[in-house]
Order: structure tokens, then sequence, then C-alpha cells
């Protein structure tokens, strides 16, 4: 404690320790200050308060009943403060709770499979799970961490790549075998198109025909605003949809789901982010554990 630097706790620290040792030559010796300096301080907190706090004797110190009622607030108002003090330092322990906005197909088919290792690793951190395909405010969300596919606008946030996957369009063996498995834009045109609600970076499909790129023309009979509702959507012959290759895989190798003209639709990829907010390099360690966590388990392709 600084003798040009002692605030109003530090006033309240130096009478509550008085009172505990006993007079102010104690708590001058405790607190690295002379017996003048805490008398001062003592004096300029009753000057202020409007109020004598202590009757000063000889041997001891005796507390005036404004002294009593003024030392428990002090003393629960110091507690608070260390109990804060302690609480931020445990920030850098993997404690507490994470909060995680995610799309429920990278929440179905990534984190779903890997968190229960996660949660065994670091057993006094919780994860909470916000499903949503639209991009989120990070602090107005109360997101810790956000995932986020395509390219990223410039922003005062920081991203963690976790690689890229390619976008490929997926029906229904039995739609398209209906339609002899079509490889032409006019064979194709006849699949509904099962699309997003809301605008993507890529929502142009492109087939080669011809030696020339051309946008594939479909009419769209059917929108959700996530990818996994798309995904059952296909599965049920509803129409064809392109999702990110991890999602449709599995589904794709069990024979659930086929590429619509595999050849010839040209290749798009997608990025996928985890962003947080990174503000002044200062991270709570849950964060950045599950952030690496992420980054060693959690790449899509």
């Amino acid at each position: 404690m600084s003798r040009m630097d002692v605030n109003r706790s530090g006033e309240m620290e130096v009478f509550v320790r008085a009172v505990a040792l006993g007079g102010f030559s104690a708590a001058a010796r405790e607190l690295r200050l002379t017996p003048s300096a805490v008398s001062k301080l003592v004096t300029r907190l009753e000057t202020r308060l409007g109020a004598r706090l202590v009757n000063r004797t000889t041997r001891r110190l005796e507390l005036t009943p404004e002294g009593v009622i003024f030392h428990d607030r002090a003393q629960r108002i110091l507690a608070d403060i260390e109990e804060a003090e302690r609480s931020a330092a445990q920030a850098d322990l993997p404690v507490g709770r994470i909060r995680i906005n995610t799309s429920a197909s990278y929440g179905t088919h990534i984190l779903a499979p890997i968190l229960p290792g996660f949660l065994s690793r670091y057993p006094g951190v919780s994860v909470e799970i916000v499903q949503t395909d639209r991009v989120v405010d990070l602090l107005a969300e109360r997101a810790d961490i956000a995932i986020r596919a395509g390219e990223l606008a410039s922003s005062s946030l920081v991203a963690r790549r976790l690689g890229e996957t390619e976008l490929v369009v997926v029906a229904a063996p039995a739609c398209l075998d209906a339609l002899g498995r079509p490889e032409t834009l006019a064979g194709i045109s006849r699949l509904n198109r099962l699309s997003f609600t809301y605008t993507r970076s890529s929502d142009d499909w492109r087939l080669v025909q011809d030696g020339v790129e051309q946008s594939v023309k479909a009419r769209s009979t059917l929108q959700a605003n996530d990818g996994e509702a798309l995904r059952y959507f296909a599965i049920s012959g509803a129409g064809m949809t392109r999702l990110a290759y991890f999602t449709v895989r599995a589904d794709i190798e069990a024979g659930r789901l086929a590429r619509v003209a595999p050849g010839r639709m040209v290749k798009v990829t997608e990025a996928f982010h985890a962003v947080y907010v990174g503000q002044g390099g200062l991270m709570p360690a849950r964060v950045r554990v599950m952030l690496d966590y992420l980054a060693e388990f959690g790449r899509v392709e």
C-alpha cells in the first residue's frame, strides 16, 4: 500500500486492520506505514464521514457506536472486493461456462461427437450450445465463440480457421433415378431445389455444359433456415440441395443421398472459422482451451 495512493477501500483496510490489531502502531507495522500515517488516514476517514469511529486510548482503540456499524460494513465490502479479485484471477483456470453459437449442421456432425471428450478433459467447464445459421453479434448474444461458414467480413473479432469443405449438390437416389440421373441443365432443372431462407455468398450453383459454366436454374419449392432441415428434406425425396460435404458424407456412403452430376458441377468450397472476442489479447482459459480443442478435433473437410 502506497502512502501517496490510498483510496476509499484503502482507508477501510487501514481502519479494519487497526481495529483487528488493537492499535495504530500494530497496523502500521503490518501495512508498512508509519503510526502517524495510519492515524492521519483514520482521521481523514472520520472527517469525510462526519462521525468519530474510534475513541483513542493509550492502550487500545475503542469503537464508537458509529464505528461498530461502519466496521461491520467495511469488513463485508473488503471481503466482496477480495472475492471479486479471486474470481477474476480464476480466468487463468479452465472453469466456468462457454456459450457457443453454431449452425445445426456443425453442432450435429462435428461438435456432438467431440464434446464428451472435451468435458472429460476439463471437468470444471460447462458448455451451452445455441444453434442458428444466421450471423450473430457475439456481444449481444452473450456468446463466447461462434462457428461461422464462408468468408469473414473484416471486423474487430478474431478468428481461428477450422479448415474448409466442399459444397456438394445431393438428392435422394430415387429422385435421380426417376429422371435417369440427369447430367444436363435441362434434366437437373426438373428437380425441385431445396434452399436456405437467407442469402448465402455461394447461392449460384454452376454446371459445366458444352465446355461452358452455366447457372443451374431450378425452382425452389422448399426453404429452411438450417442445413440439417434441408438434409432431412433431401433424404425424404423432396428435391435436391447443396450442403457441406461433411454433413452428407455418411448419407452418401449409406446410399441415402447421391451427388447430382458429380463430374460436372463446378467445385465450390467453404471455409469454417471459430470466431471470438479477443480484445487486448486477454482471453479466459475456458475459451482458450475450447478454441485449441476445436482446432485439433473440430476441423471440417
